[in-house]
């Protein structure tokens, strides 16, 4: 007996549907994959890359992880940022958090999670580097903040690779974006944090040719 015969159900539904709106797509997706954008986001099942900005499969590449961190020994996500880079040749990395992120809401306690925490210890180093931000602020405003602030340091994270930065050096078009979602309202902000090249670093993570 098949199990989980109701997620079947939904996908064939789902693909019959894309097919009545889009004939063809599906054996034209099969022959390329050319997105123009790679998504950084968190695993948090509320926070469908594709959905919320309204692109079909094929439109977007996707990596999540708890916390939508960077971290430059993570080679999964290096492994995805140098292909989409590389060989998809993305023309925009967004890196885009949530609002309420239970990762960085585990991250501003000192209570063992497991180990998660040691995954989520940069996020605290964010908190560190940023505490008098925060003494002001109400607990639900931290967070907010907080996932902001994680946000923009992923941005440069991101940045500070010698992926990104070898793109750069070849003349590729190449831009770097930090957002922001709501899952109360489903509304994305722009963080005005985008990074276009390397003359935008501070000059110890310059790699030098």
């Amino acid at each position: 007996m098949k199990l989980l015969k109701e997620l079947f159900e939904n996908n064939r539904q789902w693909a019959e549907q894309v097919e009545r709106d889009h004939p063809g797509f599906f054996e034209a997706l099969s022959r390329q994959q050319s997105p123009d954008y790679l998504w950084i986001g968190c695993s948090d099942s509320r926070v469908p890359a594709n959905e919320i900005v309204g692109m079909l499969p094929g439109e977007l590449f996707v990596h999540r992880n708890v916390a939508n961190v960077v971290v430059q020994t993570d080679f999964n996500c290096l492994s995805v940022l140098q292909y989409a880079v590389e060989v998809l040749g993305v023309k925009h990395i967004i890196v885009c958090g949530h609002y309420g992120c239970g990762g960085v809401k585990a991250a501003l306690t000192n209570n063992r999670h497991g180990l998660i925490d040691n995954w989520l210890s940069s996020i605290k180093d964010i908190y560190a580097k940023h505490q008098a931000q925060f003494e002001q602020l109400d607990e639900d405003s931290r967070l907010d903040r907080l996932c902001e602030l994680n946000v923009i340091e992923q941005v440069h994270n991101v940045c500070r690779t010698t992926i990104v930065q070898d793109a750069w050096d070849r003349g590729q078009e190449l831009s770097v974006h930090g957002w922001i979602y709501g899952i109360d309202d489903g509304r994305l902000r722009d963080l005005n944090t985008v990074v276009t090249g390397k003359d935008q670093l501070e000059q110890i993570f310059r790699f030098e040719d």
